[in-house]
């Protein structure tokens, strides 16, 4: 294998990867979607990052928080069934 190697493909992999993104996107297209993927690979590694610090925070929450929080997704819950049930009316209505 060689060193280039990622994910299992070699040099001339990437390089007909790298072709077919040319033609598909353009030369001048290239720096602009490269700065978005670095824009979403950080968003992304952010929001990921925030998930942990939140699972972290949950595990020393008090008993009170906890409750709190259980109560709180029940009411999410109740009212995401309400919304669905509302949808599925919605949509029986319009084949009708």
């Amino acid at each position: 294998m060689t060193p280039l190697a990622i994910a299992g493909l070699g040099t001339p992999e990437l390089l007909i990867i790298l072709a077919v993104i040319i033609l598909l996107f353009g030369a001048a297209k290239l720096p602009e979607l490269a700065r978005g993927s670095g824009r979403a690979l950080r968003i992304f590694k952010a929001e990921t990052k925030g998930l942990m610090d939140d699972d972290d925070n949950t595990a020393g929450a008090t008993p009170e928080q906890r409750e709190i929080e259980a109560r709180q997704q029940a009411e999410l819950d109740a009212r995401q069934a309400e919304l669905d049930a509302e949808r599925e009316r919605m949509r029986r209505n319009d084949n009708a």
